[in-house]
Order: C-alpha cells, then structure tokens, then sequence
C-alpha cells in the first residue's frame, strides 16, 4: 500500500505543522550507517555554490549546513512544513536561507540557476532537476529503500511499499535520470541496524511518518505493535532497520 501525492501532502501538512521533520528527541541507536545526504553535499560544494533543496521539511538540514555555501533554497509543497522552516529560519542566525512552498514538479526558478541539488527522502522530478543545474552541477538524492523498516511493515501487514521489490525505485530513479540527460548516475546503498530504546520512540515514529499507513486508526494496531515489541526487545532497545540508497548524478 502506497499513499497518493494527495494524501502525502496532507500527511506532511499535518507533521509539518506539528514538529517538521525534527526527531532529535527520539532516543535511538544505528549501525551500520555508511553516508548522510548532507554530510555528502558539504564533501562537493564550494562556498561560492547555490544549493536547491527539494522536499526540504521544516529545514533543519540545510539550515545546519548553510554556512558552506552562498545560498540555500528549500522547497516543500507542504503549506506546514515551509511555514516551519520559516520558523525555525527565524530562530537561527542563518542569513543566507530562504525558504518556499514550491511543487518538485513545476519549480519556478530559472533554467542553470543551481550548481547543486539536494532532496532527502522526497519524490523529485529528473528533468527538473536537470534543467534547473548549472553545466557540471550535482544532484544528490537519499531515499527509503522498500526494505526498510521491514519487520515493522510484516508486523502489521502493511505500510509504505509493503510487498514491493526492494530496489525497484532506486533502479527506476536511476533510468530516468539518465534519459533526462545526466552523464554520470551513480547509486549507493546501506542497510543499518536500529534500536529504538522505549516504546514511545517507536510510537513516534510510527505516528510521524508513513513507515505503517495510518498508524493508529485501526482498532488493532496497538495489540500488533505490543506483539512485535515483544518479539524484538533486547537490552539494547526495539530491532528494526533503516533501508537507504543514494543517487548521485552529473550534468
């Protein structure tokens, strides 16, 4: 089962309006991560560069991040999830962010405008995203792969890409932006351990993100939640895992 882009955005209104995508308070342990989107966007820009970032949530990323680049966009088609951003904006001392509600698919900003482009766990458009970098600018993307979270989604028998082929979007991604004129893909991928130390960290999650489509509203999702905290407890926290890949493109 797969939300619509409706049905996201109502989604994301709701969280953005509530938290953004801020789960610093959620008290978990990974293993086994081998990249972070930003960390990698900092290896590759220069402080000269313009940074496009699409899906950006409340912002917190890029506003971390602002001070190694000239200029940071962050779009988000949610009303909530801008009108955080804005907010926490406003609580930094980031003077050289901005942010819009903009859809990924129709960007109203000038062709070449961008020598990078960013977007984290969001759908974008490959010839959007090639229009609007400069020659020689860098796209990178990082993604939910369809395994993640995968003893979750078994759990409740449903969620976000419950039964889909893991892989199946990353490959898909990865064709289209060939065809809109990239001249270098790449993809990387890494499958992490998670404990998530109480059963409220779990429950926010679940809450804050598609990982369970609507979690909640069924009168026995919380008899199958306290099942699989029993089956995957341990002194370390609650097991799950966190299913990632990378898309790395050059024009």
């Amino acid at each position: 089962m797969s939300l619509t882009k409706q049905e996201f955005k109502e989604f994301y209104d709701k969280v953005g309006s509530e938290i953004g995508w801020d789960f610093s308070k959620v008290r978990h342990t990974s293993e086994g991560v081998e990249w972070e989107l930003y960390d990698e966007v900092i290896k590759r820009c220069k402080k000269p560069d313009i940074l496009l970032d699409v899906g950006t949530g409340g912002g917190e990323k890029v506003l971390k991040i602002a001070q190694n680049l000239q200029l940071v966009i962050g779009i988000d088609i949610s009303d909530g999830m801008i009108d955080t951003a804005r907010k926490n904006l406003l609580r930094s001392e980031v003077k050289n962010a901005r942010f819009f509600v903009m859809d990924g698919e129709n960007i109203k900003f000038p062709d070449n405008m961008f020598n990078m482009i960013s977007c984290r766990h969001s759908d974008f458009s490959p010839t959007e995203t090639f229009r609007l970098l400069d020659k020689g600018g860098i796209f990178l993307s990082q993604q939910v792969g369809e395994a993640d979270k995968k003893n979750i989604k078994e759990s409740f028998g449903r969620g976000q890409a419950f039964g889909v082929e893991d892989g199946t979007a990353m490959k898909d991604y990865a064709s289209r932006l060939k065809a809109a004129g990239f001249s270098r893909v790449e993809t990387l991928e890494y499958d992490a351990t998670e404990h998530y130390e109480r059963p409220e960290d779990l429950i926010f999650l679940l809450k804050h993100t598609p990982t369970v489509t609507n979690f909640g509203q069924d009168s026995s999702d919380f008899e199958k939640l306290e099942d699989f905290i029993k089956q995957n407890i341990s002194d370390r926290g609650i097991k799950t895992n966190s299913k990632r890949y990378m898309l790395i493109a050059e024009k």
